[in-house]
């Protein structure tokens, strides 16, 4: 006895396509994934630099009402610290702040420590930028 049945086609994906695929997306993800940590390096970074310059203004006027930068022992606990709070720890260089000068430092921490290229930023009394680490002052004050 003869069955005319028609055989359904395999609906589905091969193991070799599977693996193809999952092929694709590692690369995809092994190119994607640095840059986007250079980019959140580099996003993290600004916002610090923003925030020394806001602790610059801040030094600023006090030294208008006072006369000196060391009237007060503490940077000013800013809204831009909180932001980057897991990034960065903001303070004095050491012996500062004296009377006529300051220097205030961002040196990272956590994920942010693995930024050597430009390590610790420095803002000066003077709007001097510095940093500690292997790249130039531009590349990492943009």
């Amino acid at each position: 006895m003869y069955l005319n049945q028609r055989r359904q086609p395999v609906r589905g994906f091969t193991l070799i396509e599977l693996m193809i695929t999952v092929a694709i997306i590692a690369i995809l993800a092994a190119v994607a994934l640095p840059s986007y940590q250079t980019y959140v390096q580099r996003t993290n970074r600004a916002v610090a630099t923003g925030c020394l310059q806001e602790m610059a203004q801040h030094m600023e006027r006090r030294y208008t009402t006072t006369m000196a930068y060391n009237s007060a022992a503490a940077l000013p606990v800013l809204g831009c610290t909180n932001e980057v709070a897991a990034r960065y720890t903001f303070a004095f260089a050491a012996g500062q702040p004296t009377a006529t000068t300051y220097t205030i430092e961002a040196t990272p921490q956590g994920a942010q420590a693995s930024d050597a290229r430009c390590a610790t930023l420095g803002l000066t009394h003077q709007g001097t930028r510095t940093i500690s680490g292997t790249a130039t002052v531009n590349d990492c004050w943009r």
